[in-house]
């Protein structure tokens, strides 16, 4: 009879309680912007961008878990002159003929609230995967006003030294270190 009771009391106390289900989102390839920025001879700082961007993000905001899964391809880089973006595929920078993709898989999402400050994870370049920490600087969820399904959006920030990832042609003149700067928006399928 107590365990009647027990799963009764049990059963009563879920009864009410909702649980959030993590929610996925798709990447939105026309308003995400992964880019670049580095010194070039001390001169001025440069800022180069990807054009094609797919992946996916998973949130639960509830549960203050989440995974992001990026795909960027390589190929698409834009710093805006047609020769410069010949060049940065090459083999001492990007190796586009070899390596067509950049990758990004989260290996651990921080919350602060509701909102994730931080996303530790995998960043692949030319082969080479090392340990990147994403600073979350913004991050907004509410409905697209013009597709009319759920959306989330956000920036991000991160240092990488280019040397560690096999691309670090004219270090220290064209500095090593490389700010990434990321501007993400996905929508639920």
């Amino acid at each position: 009879m107590k365990r009647f009771a027990l799963a009764g009391l049990i059963a009563a106390t879920f009864a009410g309680t909702t649980f959030a289900a993590p929610e996925t989102y798709e990447i939105d390839p026309t308003h995400t912007a992964p880019r670049f920025e580095y010194s070039h001879f001390g001169y001025s700082n440069q800022i180069h961008r990807f054009d094609r961007t797919s992946g996916t993000v998973t949130i639960d905001r509830e549960a203050k878990t989440g995974a992001v899964d990026v795909t960027i391809d390589a190929t698409s880089v834009n710093t805006g002159f047609d020769t410069f973006n010949g060049h940065i595929q090459e083999k001492d920078f990007f190796d586009t003929a070899t390596y067509p993709t950049i990758t990004f898989k989260s290996t651990k999402v921080t919350f602060d609230g509701d909102k994730p400050a931080t996303v530790e994870g995998d960043l692949t370049i030319k082969g080479v995967t090392k340990p990147v920490t994403l600073a979350v600087t913004s991050f907004h969820a509410m409905p697209h006003p013009i597709k009319k399904k759920d959306a989330i959006g956000a920036n991000a920030t991160a240092t990488i030294k280019r040397s560690e990832f096999n691309a670090g042609k004219y270090a220290p003149y064209v500095s090593d270190e490389v700010t990434l700067i990321i501007a993400l928006e996905a929508i639920k399928p």
